[in-house]
């Protein structure tokens, strides 16, 4: 197994085989092979709906197998007296996959191993060819009776990609053809069907996979307005903002997708999509890979090299550089044998926090001792990271709008001077306007006055019929003795801010009293961030939350008793939540969900919880019985929580 400069792995036969022979049979399929990354019309860079182009390597992993077998049947022959025509006979048959007897009887190596007979995968007849060319269609060509191909966009030995028209629902889609006595045939609907299955809207989706005679197609959606990364790179690096919404997004994407058994294995810069909205779109989850016949290794290995992509992403958005010394995507590799350098070093002034993070991802022990291996860990440490706020757009300045004298019809003509008095030249200038700026500043701070005298107003007030309530009638200076508490009694209102001022969350908690353990306390933080784009996520549950548990929730601390008047929630998808509060108040949180009660519920992606009357509490419970269902499994996602009074 052989890694390439971009992180991806690939199978090479590893045969023994004359070396001249095999280096010069190499170096001429690469040569012939140079265009393999498709080129559009005057040879224009591809564009962004498409697969990633190969690189040197990844080419040398497609020919090794027909290459090397060739240049080693050649030499035997040769040595065994056999002549060229022959030679060159078996070495074809080898290239396709097909095992021609030797001289002494035995079996020559083959690029893949010969399935069984009556195999179910092999269909019973043997190991499907190692090369097969794409199948040849042409501009105009409709395939499977609706999607009618308009533009190439890829061609490769292997397959070709194309932009085409669903005529039967009238819009564009994707295409990869590929010939279906390919080795690679299964793989490529095995992995599309997959992709389809994910349902997760951050990725390009999967739409048709099928095998129809000798053809197998694949059809994706097709997002025309988005650019890809390698695109938005063209310019220069991405600033910090730009870069953390970036590595945000794909990586709770891609970790999502491992928690479902789904592997990308090639992402790169032609594979993340920025749409106009500003939210990413990965394209090409697992069928890239097994498009250009990459292993899906286990678990371990996916995860490794699916997080040390995100970190080449990253690394090239801070830096506008390739961490590799090849240059790829229009971008400058690094010198060779300067080895693993953090971000900070190749470029001045780039993000401390974000180049710490793209330093952990790709440099290994001992260049960093705390490398992040899986997507789920580089998720929890970009949660843990200071968020990075846009930077707000500066308004220009107003200035307000010049006046201009009346014209006259002709100057009068100045009186030559007397010597009595002052001589004026010219009408006299009209008087300046104060600037609305200046207005709008007396406005506000006229404003500000009034409201601070009407709250000193209200208070004094306030403070009046407190001290009178303390007094018994008749006896106007016998105070009245109040039983001490040491905390306010749920539903009884207390003297507080106005109503639908917010209140301030101290901590958020998991409440998962039912399960094995707290859910995704990581991203506990992104549930009052003020960011509705971060979510904090439950756990996959491959049922309903009903048939397994009672249900599931976050504990709100508000940090000392507070008066409550609403609770606003919201999640991602419709979730039937209910609004719970501690039935005795107490200075730590009760442990059950027993010992709260329900004051307000709610059903859908928007939860306002009012309770029927402003409440006092420290805790808020939001207790989620619920969720809704999202790729084959449920789990709800919470975006923001907000607490007024």
């Amino acid at each position: 197994m052989t890694t390439v400069a971009d992180g991806t792995k690939a199978v090479v036969d590893t045969s023994d085989a004359d070396g001249a022979a095999d280096e010069a049979a190499l170096a001429m399929a690469i040569d012939d092979l140079a265009g393999d990354a498709p080129a559009g019309p005057q040879g224009e860079e591809e564009v962004s709906e498409t697969t990633a182009p190969l690189s040197a390597d990844e080419i040398a992993v497609e020919l090794a197998a027909g290459a090397a077998l060739a240049a080693a049947a050649a030499a035997r022959d040769r040595a065994a007296g056999t002549s060229g025509t022959k030679a060159g006979a078996k070495a074809a048959g080898r290239t396709a996959g097909r095992a021609e007897p030797e001289a002494d009887g035995s079996d020559a190596p083959e690029a893949a191993p010969k399935a069984a007979p009556g195999d179910p995968e092999a269909g019973g007849t043997g190991a499907l060819p190692v090369t097969l060319p794409a199948p040849l269609r042409h501009s105009g060509d409709v395939i499977g009776g609706r999607y009618r191909l308009e533009e190439c966009i890829s061609q490769t030995e292997t397959f070709s990609s194309w932009r085409a028209v669903d005529e039967k629902l009238r819009r564009a889609v994707g295409v990869h053809l590929m010939a279906a006595g390919h080795q690679r045939s299964r793989a490529v609907l095995a992995a599309a069907k997959s992709a389809a299955l994910l349902g997760d809207p951050r990725f390009v989706q999967v739409l048709d996979a099928v095998q129809e005679g000798e053809l197998v197609y694949v059809v994706r959606e097709w997002l025309p307005d988005a650019s890809d990364l390698a695109k938005l790179l063209a310019d220069g690096p991405l600033e910090p903002y730009d870069a953390y919404q970036m590595v945000r997004q794909v990586t709770d994407a891609i970790a999502t997708a491992h928690r479902r058994g789904q592997a990308h294995l090639r992402l790169t810069p032609r594979c993340v999509l920025r749409t106009e909205g500003g939210q990413y779109r990965i394209n090409g989850i697992a069928v890239d890979a097994a498009l250009r016949g990459l292993p899906v290794d286990d678990s371990a290995d996916s995860e490794l090299t699916d997080t040390r992509a995100i970190g080449v992403l990253l690394y090239a958005a801070l830096t506008h550089r390739w961490p590799f010394p090849e240059d790829r995507y229009d971008l400058q590799g690094l010198p060779k044998g300067l080895g693993q350098v953090p971000p900070d070093q190749v470029r001045a002034g780039v993000h401390k926090g974000l180049a710490e993070l793209a330093a952990r991802t790709l440099c290994e022990p001992p260049h960093h001792p705390n490398s992040i291996s899986t997507p789920e860990e580089l998720a929890r440490a970009i949660a843990l990271m200071p968020r990075i706020r846009q930077p707000e757009t500066e308004l220009p300045a107003f200035t307000p709008p010049r006046r201009n004298p009346p014209a006259q019809s002709s100057p009068p003509a100045a009186a030559p001077p007397t010597g009595h008095g002052p001589t004026f030249h010219g009408p006299l200038p009209y008087p300046q306007r104060p600037r609305r700026r200046r207005l709008r500043r007396v406005l506000k701070a006229t404003a500000w006055t009034v409201a601070l005298a009407a709250v000193g107003f209200s208070s004094w007030q306030l403070v009046g019929q407190l001290r009178d309530s303390g007094r018994t009638p008749g006896h106007p200076d016998a105070a009245v003795t109040l039983p001490e508490t040491a905390h306010p009694q749920v539903g009884t209102p207390v003297p507080g801010p106005p109503a639908g001022t917010p209140v301030e969350i101290a901590d958020v908690k998991s409440f998962n009293p039912l399960g094995d353990s707290p859910e995704s306390v990581p991203r506990l933080p992104l549930t009052h961030d003020g960011n509705p784009d971060t979510t904090w996520t439950t756990l996959d549950y491959k049922n309903p939350l009903q048939m397994i548990k009672e249900g599931t929730g976050l504990l709100v601390d508000l940090g000392s008793p507070q008066q409550v008047g609403s609770v606003n929630v919201q999640f991602v998808g419709s979730t039937k939540v209910e609004l719970r509060v501690p039935t005795n108040q107490s200075a730590t949180a009760p442990g059950r969900p027993g010992d709260y009660r329900v004051v307000a519920q709610s059903t859908g992606a928007q939860a306002d919880l009012k309770p029927e009357a402003p409440l006092t509490t420290r805790y808020l419970l939001i207790w989620m019985t619920d969720l809704p269902k999202d790729g084959g499994v449920w789990h709800g996602q919470v975006s923001e929580i907000k607490v007024t009074g």
